[in-house]
């Protein structure tokens, strides 16, 4: 482990502490996994190539139903089951 010193706001301090009381865990652990969170989120696609990959598929997939722009919210929360 490499040790290092960084500064947090009051309130991402407070938060931080909350996460790892729940936890269980020292704040040293939630920090680490937040930075390993970023760096794997930052392994990917970048930004730019993600949206060109999803304009890419827009409309080539059809569910069949017409009234999709009015009742959206409907239909997500059965597929979600909320």
């Amino acid at each position: 482990m490499v040790r290092t010193q960084i500064q947090l706001t009051e309130e991402q301090a407070s938060k931080v502490k909350q996460i790892a009381s729940s936890r269980g865990v020292p704040m040293a652990e939630v920090i680490r996994d937040a930075v390993e969170a970023a760096i794997a989120a930052g392994t990917g696609p970048a930004s730019q190539e993600r949206c060109n990959r999803a304009l890419e598929i827009a409309g080539k997939f059809r569910s069949g139903k017409k009234d999709i722009s009015r009742k959206h919210d409907v239909y997500l929360t059965e597929a979600f089951g909320q």
